[in-house]
């Protein structure tokens, strides 16, 4: 891949504030200098007047690590009808069964942003603190724990009574058999919109425990994406999400002086998504906050 791509993406990323043209094309401006191949699916709920904006929000799409908030909320829903209890303890294991072949699988260390917990395989974690690891740090290891306690089906499951049945979780992360047989978890930017706009306003569990899990989301340490893009100071819940070739960030945005409004971007095919899809996500913020804010 030339660099020239790369170079114009991140560049034209600095002037895109200043065209001044409708949502939707100032977006397209900035995706423009990213090339033919740059796919980015955008949606905007804003809690203030209750409006949409909607860019390719439709189309399926793998989600990455933002399959995360989906696990989290089955994790909290079956807390709140008592199946478990977010101070039980689980074993951290690290052994896993494929969906295809019947086989199991492990997790590399060296593929995962946080370490720590594999430190501890053979003991346990309180699901509380799995949870945290998991959105936090994008932890793997506690993500495919924390699924085999909860089930992928049910986290499906939830989400389709939630109103997004686009979000749709088969497995944990890094089942490569499965990978290859195109047995994939799903995401759409619309559908993890509408999770977060239930979490935001306290529909998705319940009051108290939708409270909780915002917490958690703004407790985020990986803020390159969407955060970058806000004025300083700026609360932001949120989840990313990465692996070659993509690169996803999906967030409440907590605005002082305004409603919050949910942002959603997911790209794939931009070059060299490490840095370029970040900044580009960090500009697609700049463009939403502006125009939420001056519609």
């Amino acid at each position: 891949m030339s660099p020239r791509p790369i170079a114009a993406c991140l560049v034209a990323c600095l002037t895109v504030a200043a065209r001044g043209g409708t949502f939707e094309e100032d977006v397209a401006a900035a995706v423009k200098p990213c090339g033919t191949g740059a796919v980015v699916e955008v949606a905007v709920y804003d809690f203030a007047d209750g409006s949409s904006r909607l860019i390719r929000a439709d189309e399926p799409i793998h989600p990455a690590s933002t399959m995360k908030i989906p696990v989290m909320l089955e994790v909290y829903r079956q807390a709140e009808a008592g199946t478990l209890r977010l101070d039980d303890e689980v074993e951290v294991v690290n052994s896993f069964p494929s969906l295809v072949g019947g086989g199991s699988f492990s997790l590399d260390p060296a593929d995962d942003s946080e370490t720590t917990l594999y430190k501890r395989v053979g003991g346990k974690a309180a699901v509380r603190e799995l949870v945290f690891l998991m959105i936090t740090e994008s932890s793997n290891l506690a993500t495919n724990v924390l699924i085999e306690k909860v089930g992928a089906k049910a986290v499906t499951d939830f989400m389709a009574k939630l109103g997004a049945p686009e979000l749709k979780v088969l497995r944990g992360v890094e089942d490569d058999r499965a990978f290859q047989a195109g047995l994939n978890n799903v995401a759409t930017a619309r559908g993890l919109m509408i999770a977060l706009k239930r979490l935001a306003e306290g529909t998705a569990v319940s009051k108290t425990a939708d409270a909780a899990m915002m917490d958690v989301l703004r407790a985020q340490k990986f803020n390159d994406g969407i955060p970058a893009g806000l004025p300083e100071g700026t609360i932001v819940a949120h989840k990313t999400g990465s692996f070659t070739g993509v690169y996803h960030d999906a967030a409440v945005v907590e605005p002082a002086g305004r409603k919050p409004f949910v942002l959603v971007v997911m790209t794939r095919g931009v070059p060299d998504a490490d840095p370029a899809a970040r900044r580009l996500t960090a500009e697609i913020a700049e463009i939403a906050y502006r125009h939420v804010r001056e519609p």
